[in-house]
C-alpha cells in the first residue's frame, strides 16, 4: 500500500494551538537552484526547504553533469560543468518548474533539450510564450514528439523585446535568467510581479546581474558575463502559499495559532478576505496570531467572492485552502479561478465529504455552506488541493485517509509532523 495520511477529525472544534514555523519557498529556492547554471562559483542557499521538487531538481542537475549537497536546509550547487544539455526526461515530465533551466541552460551552454514538461493535473500549461521568446532572442527550435532542441545563434543570445500575451511567472523568470548572458538589453513587459520574482532578481544583482524593474509589469536585463556569488549564502524567502494554507488552517480549527516567520506584506488578499469575512488575525513584523473569539457566541462569518489573480491578487495556489474556508460559512460564496482551467476539479471530493458545491463552468464554482464536512477517502490529485484535503480531514467529522501524498511531499515539509505539533491527530501509514 502506498503512503497516506490518516486524520482524526475535530469534527468543527477550534482546539488546534501553538506556533508553526514556515520553511523556504518552494517556488523561490527552486528557481535559484536554476539560476546556479548561470555562476562561475558554486550557489550556495540556505532556508532551502526539504521537499520532493527540490530534490528532484537537484537530481536533474547531478545527472547532467553538475554537483550539489543539501544538508541543514543548506545547499551547495555547482552546474559550471554540466557535461549535457538535456534535461532528464523522466524528472522534466513530472516538475512542471523545471522549464526554468531551460533559460540559463540556453543561454550559458548554447543549446538545451527537454520534453513538453509536466507536473500537476491541473490543466494544460502551454509553453508557447517560451518557444516565442528564444525565438525571439534568435534561437532557433525543432521538435520531434514531445522533445524540443533549441540552439542559440552563433555568440549567444541576443537582447530582445519580449512581450506576454498572459502575465507567466516561469515566464518571467525563464527570460530574466536567459538575458543575463544574452547580448544587449532584453525588456519584458507584462512581466509577473511576485516577492519571488524580486528576490530571484535582487540575488542575481549582488551576484552581477544587470536587472531593474522586477516586481513591476517591465522588466530591463542588461547583459552581462557569469555571474559570481562573493559574498555569504543568499537565504531563501519564506513560503507565503504555506503561511496562508496555515493561517486558513488557524482561522478554522484553532483556539490560538500563530504562524511565525514570514513576510505579512506578502499575504495581503488573504488577510483581506479573512478580515471581510469576520475572521480576526493579529499581524506581527514576521508573524500572524489567529484566535478563537472568548464571547459565548461568536460573531457569524459572511460570504464572500473571490477571483484568482496574479500577485497581488488573491494566489491561485491558495484557492484550494481557501475553498474549505468558504464551506464554513453560512451563505453563497463565489470563486473564479482564473490561472489554471481544471483546477476546481478537487471540488467533487468535498462534495463527497458533503459540501455543497456547483461547477457552473471549467473555471467557476458556487460554494453554499456551511457544511459539516465528513470524514472520506480522499485521493490527492496536485501539491495544494493535496494540503487544502489535509485542512479538509481536520475540521471534518470522523477519519480521513488521503492517498497519492506525494504530491504533497513536493511542496511541503514534514506536515504530519509539523501539523501534529499544535494538536492534529495526523499520521502517516504505508510503506
Amino acid at each position: 500500500m502506498s503512503e497516506h495520511f490518516i486524520i482524526n477529525g475535530l469534527a468543527g472544534k477550534k482546539t488546534l494551538e501553538g506556533e508553526i514555523a514556515i520553511v523556504g519557498a518552494k517556488n523561490a529556492a527552486l528557481k535559484a537552484i536554476a539560476a546556479s547554471v548561470l555562476f562561475n562559483t558554486p550557489l550556495r542557499l540556505t532556508n532551502v526547504p526539504h521537499i520532493e521538487d527540490v530534490s528532484r531538481i537537484l537530481d536533474m542537475l547531478t545527472q547532467m553533469g553538475g554537483s550539489a549537497i543539501l544538508a541543514e536546509h543548506q545547499v551547495k550547487i555547482d552546474a559550471s560543468c554540466l557535461t549535457t544539455t538535456m534535461l532528464t526526461p523522466e524528472i522534466a515530465m513530472r516538475i512542471r518548474a523545471s522549464v526554468v533551466l531551460t533559460g540559463p541552460i540556453l543561454a550559458r551552454y548554447g543549446r538545451v533539450q527537454f520534453p513538453h514538461p509536466g507536473g500537476d493535473v491541473i490543466g494544460e500549461r502551454p509553453i508557447d510564450l517560451f518557444i516565442e521568446g528564444y525565438l525571439k532572442m534568435g534561437a532557433k527550435v525543432t521538435r520531434k514528439g514531445i522533445m524540443y532542441d533549441i540552439k542559440a545563434p552563433k555568440g549567444g543570445l541576443r537582447g530582445a523585446e519580449i512581450f506576454f500575451r498572459n502575465i507567466s511567472v516561469t515566464g518571467t523568470e525563464s527570460f530574466i535568467m536567459a538575458a543575463i548572458l544574452a547580448k544587449g538589453t532584453t525588456v519584458i513587459r507584462n512581466a509577473a510581479m511576485e516577492p519571488e520574482i524580486i528576490w530571484l532578481a535582487d540575488i542575481l544583482n549582488k551576484s552581477g546581474a544587470h536587472i531593474s524593474g522586477a516586481g513591476t509589469p517591465i522588466i530591463t536585463v542588461r547583459g552581462s558575463k557569469l555571474l559570481s556569488q562573493t559574498k555569504g549564502a543568499f537565504r531563501v524567502i519564506p513560503d507565503r502559499i504555506e503561511a496562508g494554507s496555515f493561517i486558513i488552517l488557524g482561522a478554522l480549527a484553532a483556539k490560538k495559532l500563530t504562524v511565525r516567520g514570514i513576510i505579512p506584506e506578502h499575504l495581503e488578499s488573504l488577510i483581506e478576505l479573512l478580515e471581510y469575512t469576520g475572521t480576526k488575525l493579529v499581524r506581527g513584523k514576521d508573524y500572524i496570531t489567529i484566535s478563537q473569539s472568548k464571547t459565548k457566541t461568536p460573531k457569524l462569518l459572511r460570504p464572500v467572492s473571490m477571483r484568482t489573480h496574479e500577485y497581488p491578487g488573491f494566489p491561485t495556489d491558495l484557492q484550494s485552502p481557501m475553498m474549505i474556508y468558504l464551506t464554513q460559512i453560512a451563505g453563497e460564496s463565489f470563486v473564479f479561478e482564473t490561472i489554471f482551467e481544471g483546477r476546481l476539479n478537487y471540488t467533487e471530493s468535498l462534495n463527497r465529504m458533503g459540501a455543497n458545491i456547483t461547477m457552473m463552468d471549467p473555471h467557476r464554482v458556487l460554494v453554499k455552506g456551511a457544511s459539516q464536512l465528513k470524514g472520506s477517502v480522499l485521493e490527492s490529485p496536485d501539491i495544494r488541493a493535496g494540503l487544502a484535503f489535509v485542512i479538509a480531514g481536520a475540521i471534518a467529522s470522523g477519519t480521513s485517509e488521503i492517498h497519492n501524498v506525494y504530491h504533497i511531499d513536493r511542496g511541503y515539509e514534514d506536515i504530519e509532523k509539523r501539523l501534529r505539533g499544535i494538536g492534529l491527530d495526523i499520521i502517516r501509514a504505508g510503506e
